[in-house]
Parts: C-alpha cells; sequence; structure tokens
C-alpha cells in the first residue's frame, strides 16, 4: 500500500490524494415486512382505537392506519391491477387538467388535489387505461361530472374521490339524464376504493357489459335512489369483490349484479334505508339472472328485503347480522368458495359498522402520500432509483415517497431541483440492506460529477439507507481522487438511520451559491471517510451519530473529519452533537478539520462545533490545521464539554463558553427563518 504525503492547497480540486486499503464488499439481507392485521373486534369494545398499520418500513411512519397500495380481491387476480403504477406522477386542480391527463395514453398517477367544478353539467371525464385517480387527503372532489371507461379500458385504480351533486331536480329514479358517478362498459381490472360517492343524476357506481375482474372496497354510497348495478347483458362474465363499503340513505342496488360469474360481497354495512311506499323496489342486495353470489359478515340494519335472489340465481349467506330487517333473505343453491380464487380476512359482523363507519370513505393518510417502489428484481414500480425519480412530476408539490426494497443499486442517483418533497426509505430490516453505491472520482466529471447521490431538491427525507463510493483508491493513480458518496444543495434535508461510506470527500452538503443557506439534519448516521470527508458550506447538524475516521497508514496525519466552507454572513456552519467519533488510526494522526476556501474565496470562513461527543486518541491534540494558505486561526472553530482520549485540553483548542454554547444548539442552527425543527420528530 503506497502512502502519499499532505500537500495542503485550496478548493475540493486540490484536496489531498489519498491511499487506503480496499473495504470488504458490503451484504445485503432479505426484506422484512410486517404482516397486517385489523383487530376489528376491538374497535367495537373500544371507540377511539386505531387499527394497526399494515406495512413494516415501506410506508411513512404515521399513527393513522396505512392502506396497501394494491388491491385484494378479484382486481388482484388475472394478472392483478397496479392502476398508474411506474408512471408519472402529477397533481391536478382543473378540469382541463385532469381531462389531459386521464385520457391520456400513457400511464399516470394523477392525484387530485381541491374540488373540480365539471363543465357543462353531468360531462364525462374519459378514463383511459393504466391510470391511478386519487384524491389528495380529503381534499379531491369531482363535482357535477362523471368518470367514465370506455370499453377495451383495464388496469385502472380510482380512491379517495368524492363524487357528488349531479342529480336533476325532481328526476328521483334517474330516467332523463345518465348521469353516473363511476361508469364503465366492457372493462377489466379496476378498483374502486374509498370513495364517497353520493346525489348523481342516476346511479352512483354502473359496471357494464362483461366487464370482469373487478374490486369495490371501503366506500361511502349515500343519500340516493340507486346505488350500485351490475349487469346490462346475457353474458354471465363478470368476477367482482365488494367489501367494507357502507351504503346509508339509500333505496335500492346495495348492490344489485345480474349475470355475474361469481360476486363476493363481505362486510358490508347497510344503515338508514331509504322508505317509501314501494315494497319490492326498496332492497339491500339482489343476485339477478344467473348470478352466483356470495355474502358473509355483512350487517344488515333495518333493511327491507335485506338480500335476495332470483330464481334462476344462487345466493349463499353466512355470517351476517339482520337487525330489525322484513322481507326477503332468500338463499339458493351453493354458489362458489371465495377461497378457490384469492385469500382474504373475515372481520366479524358485530364489528361491520364501527368499521366501516371509521375507515370507509376518503381518507387524510391517502394521496398525501404517493409510494413509488423499487425493486431490482422487478417485483417493484421501477428497477432502479433514478427511474423512480425521473417519474416524479417538475414542481411535485405532495410528498412522494420512493420505497426501495433491499439490495445493492449500482447507480448514480440524481435529484434535480424541480422535484422537491420526496422521501427514499430503505425497506429492509436494517439500513446496511438496502445500498446505493457508485465508483465515479472527481477525475470524471468534478466532486458533483463523482456523487453516488445528487439531492438538489429542498425538502428531501433519506431513512434506512446506506450511500456508498466505492472508487478504489489504491487501484488507481489519478489527480482527482474526492469521490462523493453523497452531495447535497437543497435546503430542509433529512437523513435518519443513514450511512455514508467513502473514502476523500464522502459526505458534502453544500447550498446553491456561497450566501444561499441549504440546511442539511442528520441523525443516528454513521458516516466514514479519511480527508475532508464531511464538508461544504450548508447548516449542518449532525446528532446521535457515529463519525470513522480511517486510517491511511499515516504515522503522523491520517486526514481531517471536517472542511467547511461557511459563508461569513452564516453564524452556523457545522454542528456535530452527542456523537461518538472513533478510528481506527494510530494515536495523535488525525485532526478535527481545516478551513476550505473553495477557490481562495475569502468570505467563506469555516464554522465548526463539536460538543458533547466523544473523541478518540487518534485526535490531535492541536486539532486543527491550515487549508490552502488560509489559517486555522482565522476560522470559527471550537469545542465544547466533549470526552474520551482524544479531548485532552491544549492551547490549540478553543473552547466555547456556555453563554456561546446557548446560542448553538441544534434548533439554533436548523430554524432560519421559517422556525424548521426536523430534531422534533422521531
Amino acid at each position: 500500500m503506497r502512502l502519499w504525503a499532505f500537500v495542503p492547497q485550496g478548493g475540493t480540486g486540490g484536496h489531498t490524494p489519498t491511499r487506503r486499503r480496499p473495504r470488504t464488499a458490503r451484504t445485503t439481507a432479505l426484506a422484512h415486512r410486517a404482516t397486517f392485521v385489523l383487530l376489528a373486534t376491538l374497535l367495537t369494545l373500544v371507540p377511539a382505537f386505531q387499527a394497526p398499520t399494515a406495512q413494516a418500513r415501506d410506508k411513512t411512519q404515521a399513527t393513522a392506519k396505512t392502506w396497501p397500495d394494491k388491491p385484494d380481491g378479484f382486481a388482484a387476480t388475472a394478472g392483478g391491477t397496479t392502476g398508474g403504477a411506474g408512471g408519472k406522477v402529477v397533481t391536478v386542480r382543473t378540469q382541463q387538467d385532469l381531462t389531459t391527463y386521464a385520457s391520456a395514453p400513457d400511464p399516470y398517477i394523477i392525484r387530485i388535489a381541491g374540488s373540480i367544478d365539471v363543465s357543462p353539467f353531468g360531462s364525462d371525464i374519459i378514463v383511459a387505461s393504466n391510470k391511478t385517480l386519487i384524491g389528495v387527503g380529503t381534499t379531491g372532489e369531482i363535482v357535477h361530472g362523471e368518470l367514465h371507461l370506455n370499453p377495451g379500458t383495464h388496469n385502472v385504480i380510482i380512491r379517495n374521490l368524492t363524487i357528488r351533486d349531479s342529480y336533476v331536480e325532481g328526476d328521483w329514479d334517474g330516467k332523463t339524464q345518465d348521469f353516473d358517478a363511476i361508469q364503465m362498459d366492457t372493462v377489466h381490472h379496476v378498483w374502486i376504493d374509498h370513495n364517497t360517492l353520493t346525489h348523481m343524476g342516476d346511479g352512483l357506481l354502473d359496471i357494464r357489459k362483461d366487464s370482469d375482474y373487478i374490486t369495490v372496497s371501503w366506500n361511502v354510497f349515500k343519500n340516493h335512489n340507486k346505488a350500485f348495478g351490475l349487469g346490462w347483458t346475457d353474458n354471465v362474465t363478470t368476477n367482482i369483490t365488494v367489501h367494507h363499503n357502507w351504503f346509508t340513505g339509500i333505496k335500492q342496488r346495495s348492490p344489485s349484479i345480474d349475470n355475474a360469474a361469481h360476486a363476493h360481497l363481505y362486510n358490508n354495512y347497510l344503515s338508514a334505508q331509504y322508505r317509501d311506499e314501494d315494497p319490492v323496489w326498496t332492497y339491500g342486495n339482489w343476485s339477478r339472472g344467473r348470478t352466483k353470489m356470495v355474502i358473509e359478515n355483512s350487517y344488515y340494519d333495518n333493511i327491507r328485503n335485506p338480500y335476495q335472489a332470483d330464481e334462476t340465481a344462487e345466493l349463499v349467506q353466512r355470517g351476517s347480522i339482520a337487525r330489525d330487517t322484513t322481507g326477503r333473505h332468500d338463499t339458493r343453491g351453493e354458489a362458489f368458495d371465495p377461497r378457490d380464487f384469492y385469500p382474504y380476512r373475515l372481520d366479524p359482523a358485530a364489528a361491520v359498522p364501527a368499521l366501516v363507519k371509521k375507515f370507509s370513505g376518503p381518507q387524510n393518510s391517502l394521496g398525501a402520500d404517493t409510494v413509488l417502489r423499487v425493486a431490482a428484481d422487478g417485483s417493484g414500480d421501477f428497477r432502479t432509483v433514478q427511474a423512480a425519480v425521473n417519474a416524479v412530476p417538475s414542481g411535485n408539490d405532495g410528498r412522494i415517497t420512493i420505497a426501495i426494497a433491499p439490495g445493492t443499486y449500482r447507480e448514480q442517483v440524481r435529484v434535480p431541483a424541480d422535484k422537491p418533497h420526496l422521501t427514499f426509505l430503505g425497506t429492509g430490516r436494517d439500513r446496511g440492506d438496502t445500498v446505493i453505491v457508485y465508483d465515479t472520482p472527481a477525475e470524471y466529471g468534478g466532486s458533483t460529477g463523482s456523487a453516488t447521490v445528487l439531492i438538489a431538491a429542498s425538502d428531501v427525507t433519506a431513512r434506512h439507507l446506506t450511500f456508498v463510493n466505492d472508487f478504489d483508491e489504491a487501484a488507481h493513480d489519478l489527480k482527482g481522487e474526492q469521490a462523493l458518496a453523497m452531495k447535497t444543495t437543497g435546503d430542509r434535508i433529512v437523513f435518519t438511520d443513514t450511512a455514508f461510506k467513502g473514502n476523500q470527500d464522502t459526505l458534502m452538503t453544500d447550498s446553491p451559491k456561497l450566501t444561499t443557506v441549504s440546511r442539511v439534519y442528520l441523525r443516528d448516521a454513521y458516516i466514514e471517510g479519511d480527508v475532508d470527508f464531511i464538508y461544504g458550506r450548508a447548516t449542518t447538524v449532525i446528532e446521535r451519530s457515529t463519525i470513522k475516521a480511517l486510517s491511511r497508514g499515516s504515522d503522523s496525519n491520517n486526514g481531517y473529519i471536517t472542511a467547511a466552507s461557511t459563508w461569513k454572513g452564516n453564524p452556523y456552519g457545522f454542528l456535530i452533537t452527542r456523537s461518538r467519533i472513533v478510528s481506527d488510526a494510530p494515536d495523535q494522526t488525525f485532526h478535527l478539520g481545516r478551513p476550505w476556501h473553495p477557490g481562495g474565496e475569502p468570505d467563506a470562513i469555516a464554522q465548526v462545533l463539536i460538543r458533547d461527543t466523544r473523541l478518540p486518541a487518534a485526535i490531535k491534540s492541536s486539532p486543527w490545521t491550515d487549508m490552502g494558505g488560509f489559517p486555522w486561526q482565522e476560522a470559527r472553530f471550537s469545542e465544547y464539554r466533549n470526552t474520551g482520549p482524544g479531548a485532552t485540553p491544549s492551547a490549540d483548542r478553543p473552547r466555547m463558553t456556555d453563554a456561546d454554547a446557548a446560542d448553538h444548539e441544534v434548533a439554533d442552527y436548523l430554524a432560519g427563518s421559517d422556525g424548521w425543527a426536523p430534531q422534533t420528530h422521531r
């Protein structure tokens, strides 16, 4: 192994070359996923009970219930239903934008933010194949309009929307205008989930003419005459699952299913039925024509004709509760066994009213956080992290989580400035299970070009990941051997439970220009390197983390932990606090840092405070040193309450006073003018 002497020079281009032996390969582990268990019976006993979240690590940590992004039931069979997965994510607020993206030939995930008033009254919004339409939280509404799926359309998800108010005054039976909320003809693989459909001109949901592989789940159908009909064909084709829906204030079709090959209805709740003097066309579920229907664990509350079947149809009912019901309670034939087609879990019928009232219809936890899944084996929406980033629309204004399956992703990732509000989330059991790695040195493209990951956008979070630049210095003889694992220039960047591995210039936290202040917060991080491996001009807090100063084999000078280039007008540069610095270097051979003046810039006056941190014996007793002709004494270097064998006092170790330390806490560094406080979130 060759050893190189240090010759301090200015600028990153002049950072001193380093040599050390290559690291061993990093292993990955299998992904761990938790099983979703919905404790429905507890909801009937404890009204405030929050159902537990379904996924482990591949969703953001939320206190509210989380929901899968793929359907169950028949929509999950015969190839499944993925909607716009793999396509770009767009946010729409106008009828024109909704119409454009919904009818486009390409796949899209279309986030509907706010209320869209459709004109002319009752007009169709055509939805083409490979689309996901999802309301942002509970804000997404389509008013006075219909979502319409033409023959041949397939692979469509409609979620988390309110579609309302195309009712034609005086036309209770909906005979004058065919203004449905959602209508589809001869389509397949459609998932209708967590919507509220109400007060339309004809039906709320019409599934027509040989449509197939449909799941309708967790919706509210309310205050209407005809809620939900299926059929309009002599063919016995459709396979449909209808579960956890709430039909309230409805007269008929809750649902009515005609000539379906298999109709599986379970855990639905029918209540507050609209009653008039019509004894026949006031009903709940109707198995019509040659339909085979199975009803399980539903709840009928004061319903006339809760479930009935034509003489040509079959209907099996088991486990439901019929409270104060009258009229027909038909069963005939054997129908079918739904478990021959897919697995499912029944909630107790007694729990259904509380469950459905709480969780049907639009949810705040849906739509606000779009999830794009990356898996190298093709099981996700994308095979590479960069492909997922490319799918994020420019100007994105909603949180998008890029959930990355365990594995090693050998690629460079670039997050441009116009793609903010991203979360990169490793879904393995350990942060080392999901690794983004590349091996480019600065010789090819400069420091920025060498970065394995470059984040130019603001409001970006990364969790449970490892970032590596594994350029092998010992195997190359180059002038520019800096090799960044990560570079950031955006503001409000958060890294939690992340690792950064490299040698020279491992982690650069920067800003777009000298006088622009960007902020970066790292917690529970691991950072390793040798020369200037934490550097840049961003205000950066590293809290409760481990920093490893790697030995390059020297018995006198093995490197520098920091190289800050803080703008002189910014009082806050680097803060390393409540952390641990470790090293495999010999005693008294490592510096805490040196002042970097990029290109000789005199107004880049480094500010670094290391406080409440344990230092190893490898740290020099005079831990700060000059760089590029700029003396360290002119920088703003200090320590406060450090411990360990490397914290021995000396005349060349500026110590911060108690009074000054009170103004150099984590909150002081990060607050800025907008009160940013990521350290308060766990």
